[in-house]
């Protein structure tokens, strides 16, 4: 009730106000235009794999369910993700890129423009590889050179017309836009899977005893994302005293965060792209000699987790991905030499810490301990989504566990924070308290 309140106290505020109809009108133009068929293409062919292909599964999620209706915007912001990871990457690795990134807005607007040329470039290689998915499918069958450049162009124009919907989204609603758009279509998806599984439960397909067990392991869940996501460690830090101009500044306590999850989701997108990768090989190339097959049956049963005999070797695999892709990903984006140096330069000391080489060491060893713990908990939320239905037996609820369920918290819980941090300035009491 106190939310619904503080909602209704958003409402009455003109520049919220104009900010959530904007997010109105967004969503409701991405759900009209994830119904809008490809031409020539055959939908029912990929009804049944969506459900139990984790390559096109996870396509399918990041699409918000536009994939499982071969809609134009099938491939979804995913061109946009990789290269935006890409370029995060090559920002800590290449000098030059570092020193474009820290020259402040122009620098960062710059990157923006290559993130999107190579977006293009992504979404183009992509599609091609999924046109040529579709017809070893039978999904495509029939289609020419020209119906397939069309479906790759129709593809490309989709995923980025998305993008554009995401930094309008962006700059004039509430929260980042990409993120909200696949928030949407993970949700989106909810209301059936919760209808079948309630159908399943009602024919007698499923025990209530296994759907209660689900909403358990759900809420639960939830929980405990909530707390890792808003987990950190603060370390004490005092400020010395010094003199700008005519002026007494410093002296301050405050403390810097740590937190228990710094790399959000992308370890696990990491991860199953890594054990997915020869899947995907296998699939987009069209060899149909025998050899190839017996590879790429060796493979789907090795690489592809499941709890069958075979796919817990993959399901270890993608658990020791996860942890050891959250310790890089923190390492490039967190330097405990670059903390050091900005401490000492604000005039910061850890306190019973001597400032330089042992500050470093110290806040590189409390990163360490406190990424152990956050690992750990991304490796297990990798799991749930293969290990939860094969506790409960329902196979028609997928949101437990897994990236989309990251997905789902981590972006309501930015968005609250913002609507919150609106809230707060016009001196209204937030959600957050």
């Amino acid at each position: 009730m106190k939310m619904i309140q503080q909602l209704k106290e958003a409402w009455k505020l003109e520049d919220l106000r104009k900010r959530m109809r904007f997010m109105l009108l967004a969503f409701s133009i991405f759900m009209v235009g994830r119904m809008v068929p490809l031409a020539q293409i055959d939908a029912g062919a990929l009804q049944d794999r969506i459900g139990t292909d984790d390559l096109l599964g996870i396509l399918n999620m990041f699409s918000g369910g536009a994939m499982r209706k071969m809609s134009i915007f099938a491939l979804g912001v995913m061109p946009y993700i990789n290269a935006s990871i890409m370029f995060q990457l090559l920002t800590v690795a290449v000098p030059s890129l570092k020193k474009k990134a820290q020259e402040g807005e122009h620098g960062r607007q710059e990157i923006a423009k290559w993130t999107r040329l190579l977006t293009v470039a992504l979404a183009l290689f992509q599609s091609y590889g999924f046109t040529m998915l579709l017809q070893s499918l039978g999904a495509g069958a029939g289609l020419s050179a020209w119906g397939r450049l069309e479906v790759m162009l129709t593809l490309t124009a989709g995923s980025m017309f998305l993008l554009w919907l995401g930094e309008q989204l962006t700059e004039h609603g509430i929260g980042n836009g990409v993120s909200l758009i696949i928030f949407v279509g993970i949700m989106s998806e909810l209301p059936s899977q919760i209808w079948n599984t309630f159908k399943l439960a009602m024919e007698g397909g499923t025990s209530f005893f296994s759907v209660f067990l689900l909403l358990l392991l759900l809420v639960l869940t939830v929980v405990m994302c909530i707390v890792i996501q808003q987990g950190e460690r603060q370390i004490r830090v005092q400020y010395a005293r010094r003199v700008v101009g005519t002026r007494m500044m410093g002296g301050a306590s405050t403390h810097l965060p740590i937190k228990v999850n710094s790399a959000g989701v992308m370890p696990i997108i990491f991860a199953i792209s890594v054990v997915l990768f020869p899947q995907t090989i296998m699939r987009f190339a069209p060899v149909q000699q025998d050899w190839w097959i017996a590879v790429r049956n060796f493979v789907d049963a090795w690489l592809t987790p499941s709890t069958s005999r075979t796919g817990w070797f993959a399901l270890l695999l993608y658990f020791g991905l996860v942890v050891a892709f959250t310790y890089f990903y923190t390492a490039v984006t967190h330097d405990p030499a670059e903390i050091s140096d900005n401490l000492k330069k604000n005039g910061g000391q850890i306190k019973g810490i001597r400032a330089g080489a042992e500050t470093t060491r110290y806040i590189d060893r409390v990163l360490t301990r406190v990424t152990f713990a956050g690992a750990l908990f991304l490796g297990l939320i990798a799991l749930m989504q293969y290990l939860v239905p094969w506790i409960t037996g329902v196979q028609t609820f997928s949101l437990v566990g897994g990236t989309s369920l990251l997905i789902v918290v981590g972006v309501a819980l930015d968005t609250m924070q913002q609507i919150d941090a609106h809230l707060l300035m016009r001196q209204y009491k937030g959600f957050i308290d």
